[in-house]
């Protein structure tokens, strides 16, 4: 079998890939991001290449149709909402999961041709403060350093990034650095002890928004002990001032932390001359972002700490090619090359190089603007591309109903069936990973080929060619008439040399003679470079900007503050890591992690749900009681969606409170209330087939031999069996029932045949059995007693709840070896296989350990 150099679709660390048709995935060992590794989600890649669920023909209010007919009307209803209402009556909203080609060809459709900037991406929900931050000190929305200053560092400050389960690789990278060079520190800022917790010396548990004040206070301490660099304030940066009086204002232990704590970590970062601070999405998706980001960089230019080997602020961005989209301008605030959408000649200079009939005058609506846009009618045509807002956006449901309200809505993707496209007029299959062809670049500015390995399906098109067809149905054929990709990223190259007269940091130069369906992972401006070492900047003076920034007040005491964030094995809406069975298998339903203080305050305890709501909307997730969140915080993942969970999907509790200078949304902060659900009974199901997810409490994933299902109820169903046939769709087959002497466990197995194709259990408490072996019988010629035992035999040992999704290896299985003997995490690899992949369950496979030592001590 060939396998294809291509790279991840996953995180923004821009993995190489090995990939063949098989469905073999490799990492590729020659990629600098990855060297060879990957993380489980990457590892299962061949999982979900398959069409089950694919959108393979245009559909037309929801029939199959054809693409001249799709198009025709999609050219239509856009050139009408243009001509009857003005440019920005129109909005596309798309993903830092579209390649640079694709991005490229949205941002000139819409700017140049139709109009209007509105044009946002999902990317605004992962690094929009980001951008405005560097924006702010730098002139231009730079990344200074590359991924070897993380190995090159004495100190790593990580900062509301959960590095161990969102970007794995690094923090496998880092980890490796840390065991090679053991004086390296690591320290950790983070409101939740996390998997990245486990690798730092130091856990700084600050309180949600606390970031600011902790900053600002070092800003303050570097002033009082000596530890600035004046020379380079004095010749490179303005603003210090300033920055400096408003960080003296500020009073340190509104962080959260105790004078020690502060006093250590101030005098560790102080004393250390390579620093690399990286931040995420803790610091990023706050109503304070931005400013979160300049009390960072503040710290960072006070000292002179940027540009040089093991130095600098590190922004790690959550989609794979956020950074392609802020490169072409796919955001509304943004023209392509780095320029800005605001000044006359860079907008006169883009538009002299497209020879466009027009140009968006000013930014367009920003994401969440853009919905409530479409909630108020200001929308009347709006293109979904390759993202799913009816779920990832904040009040989700007020979205879903937004976009419902606008009169013609078209929705590009590869699935069939998902929140957003339900609502859509038109549907557009696209082509998915695997299939596409193009280029990406990570956080590093790293540009990476994605290649194609797999045949189009049914009538999926590359995204960038369906934008192509559209432009050419709406009169702009000159100006869309590319070919291949290839063309496309010329064109894009071509602008780049074109608007050098700005002095902007995006020089894309060494790629004008690139052989493209040759080209190697490779840096702009070059392999290896860091900006800034030199003091030369981005603002008309050429020196950086500080920023005076004011700390939020704390918190009052209150309700729960719910902090949203991702699963260690898990993407976004789970279109694409859904399918695979394995990822599925370590945390199967949605779920909020609980402090045990407050689980006994609502009376709730392991296995019990809980029931989050705001004054008007309400979500029922397991109760995960951990002291790994701390009190008066909730944190629950936001990956479920109406298609696998009947009140999962958490981002329906998230208000639209946004950073008022990014416009990215506060998704750590949301105030709700907690209550335990009452629920009458609970049950899991398996079956062959795809599951319903009808009740009040529902959850379902796939399995290794079909589906598997959570459920719970308030009420108890009057015939068990029907209830069973309904969710598991199997009303007019065989079942056999049993129930206990009290009537209150039932346990029923369906039957094609001899073959079981469906389970059944139900209880007035948290169903109870071996899930794994449940599953395991689907599909088998097992009898009805031994079906419905729920434990498997003494001949068939039950390896428990997967810990290792790259491996498959269950906690039963790891227990069973630490009691054997294999007391370390290294030990634990040697003979269960577990963490010997891409490491990010190494976290959990040490805490059994730790868990695990005291009572065998004490035997």
């Amino acid at each position: 079998m060939t396998l294809t150099r291509t790279t991840c679709p996953y995180c923004g660390v821009g993995c190489g890939v090995l990939a063949g048709a098989d469905g073999t995935i490799k990492g590729d060992p020659e990629h600098p991001a990855n060297f060879g590794r990957l993380c489980s989600k990457g590892s299962a890649l061949g999982e979900t290449i398959d069409l089950e669920g694919r959108l393979l023909a245009p559909q037309v209010g929801g029939k199959d149709s054809d693409w001249d007919t799709a198009l025709s009307l999609m050219a239509e209803k856009f050139g009408a909402a243009i001509r009857d209402h003005g440019p920005d009556s129109v909005a596309f909203y798309v993903s830092g999961q579209l390649l640079t080609e694709d991005y490229y060809i949205a941002n000139k459709l819409i700017k140049g041709f139709m109009g209007t900037a509105n044009i946002d991406t999902n990317s605004r929900l992962c690094m929009a403060s980001s951008v405005a931050g560097h924006k702010r000190a730098f002139g231009t929305d730079t990344v200074p350093g590359t991924y070897r200053d993380l190995e090159e560092a004495d100190l790593i400050v990580l900062v509301g990034s959960n590095l161990a389960w969102c970007h794995p690789v690094l923090h496998q990278r880092i980890a490796a650095a840390k065991e090679a060079r053991p004086d390296m520190r690591v320290v950790n800022v983070d409101p939740r002890k996390t998997a990245t917790s486990d690798l730092a010396d130091t856990h700084l548990r600050i309180v949600p928004d606390g970031d600011i004040a902790l900053f600002n206070g070092l800003l303050a301490h570097l002033a009082e002990t000596g530890a600035l660099n004046r020379a380079y304030i004095d010749s490179h940066v303005n603003g210090f001032d300033a920055a400096l009086a408003q960080a003296q204002q500020t009073n340190p232990l509104d962080s959260g932390l105790t004078e020690a704590e502060l006093d250590e970590f101030y005098r560790l970062w102080s004393g250390t001359q390579k620093v690399v601070t990286v931040y995420s999405q803790g610091v990023n998706q706050s109503g304070c972002g931005t400013d979160k980001v300049n009390a960072i960089l503040n710290c960072h230019l006070a000292t002179g700490r940027i540009g040089t080997p093991g130095c600098g602020p590190f922004s790690v961005t959550g989609q794979p090619n956020a950074m392609g989209g802020r490169e072409v301008g796919g955001m509304a605030n943004m023209l392509a090359n780095h320029l800005d959408i605001e000044n006359p000649d860079h907008r006169a200079a883009v538009q002299g190089f497209w020879q466009s009939p027009v140009m968006a005058p000013q930014p367009g609506l920003k994401a969440v603007d853009m919905f409530r846009a479409c909630a108020d009618g200001r929308i009347k045509a709006l293109w979904v591309i390759s993202t799913n807002p009816a779920v990832s956006l904040p009040d989700a449901d007020g979205v879903a109903q937004a976009i419902a309200n606008v009169p013609f809505v078209a929705v590009s993707d590869i699935m069939a069936r998902t929140d957003t496209g339900d609502l859509a007029h038109v549907l557009l299959p696209a082509t998915g990973w695997g299939e596409k062809d193009g280029t990406v670049t990570n956080s590093e500015r790293r540009i990476s080929r994605q290649r194609a390995f797999l045949p189009a399906p049914g009538q999926a098109r590359p995204d960038w060619k369906i934008m192509c067809d559209l432009a050419g149905k709406m009169g702009w054929s000159e100006g869309f008439d590319f070919e291949t990709p290839a063309q496309v990223f010329a064109e894009y190259v071509a602008l780049s040399a074109a608007t050098t007269d700005f002095a902007r940091d995006l020089d894309l130069s060494l790629f004008a003679d690139a052989d493209y369906a040759a080209l190697i992972p490779t840096q702009w401006p070059a392999n290896d470079k860091r900006f800034f070492a030199d003091g030369k900047f981005y603002h008309a003076d050429g020196k950086a900007k500080m920023l005076p920034i004011t700390a939020p007040a704390p918190r009052a005491a209150g309700d729960f503050t719910l902090n949203t964030g991702r699963n260690r094995d898990q993407w976004h809406t789970m279109t694409r890591s859904g399918k695979s069975p394995r990822l599925g298998a370590h945390l199967a339903e949605p779920y909020a992690e609980i402090h045990p203080d407050d689980a006994a305050a609502l009376t709730v305890t392991e296995g019990d749900l809980i029931a989050l709501q705001t004054p008007t909307k309400t979500a029922v997730l397991r109760a995960l009681i951990t002291d790994r969140t701390a009190k008066g915080q909730l944190f629950a993942p936001m990956h479920w969606t109406r298609q696998q969970s009947s009140a999962g999907w958490i981002n329906a509790l998230a208000a639209p409170v946004v950073d008022p200078v990014s416009g990215q949304p506060a998704s750590k902060m949301n105030r709700v209330t907690a209550t335990k659900f009452n629920a009458a009974w609970y049950g899991f199901a398996a079956a062959r087939a795809p599951i319903n997810p009808d009740a009040p409490y529902a959850a379902v994933a796939r399995s290794l031999t079909g589906w598997q299902g959570e459920f719970a109820g308030q009420t108890a169903p009057e015939c068990w069996e029907a209830l069973a046939s309904g969710l598991l769709g199997l009303p007019d087959h065989p079942a056999s029932q049993m129930r206990d002497h009290s009537g209150a466990q039932t346990r029923i197995a369906f039957y094609e045949g001899d073959t079981v194709i469906g389970l059944f259990f139900a209880s007035p408490i948290p169903v109870s059995l071996s899930r794994n072996h449940a599953i395991s019988l689907i599909g088998t010629d097992t009898p009805p007693l031994q079906a419905l035992a729920g434990r498997s035999g003494a001949d068939q040992p039950d390896p428990g709840t997967t810990v290792c999704a790259c491996l498959n290896v269950g906690i039963n299985t790891l227990r069973a070896a630490v009691e054997a003997g294999a007391r370390s995490v290294e030990a634990l690899g040697a003979v269960t296989c577990a963490g010997t992949n891409c490491g990010s369950c190494k976290p959990e496979l040490a805490r059994l350990i730790e868990d695990m030592r005291a009572p065998m001590a004490a035997e």
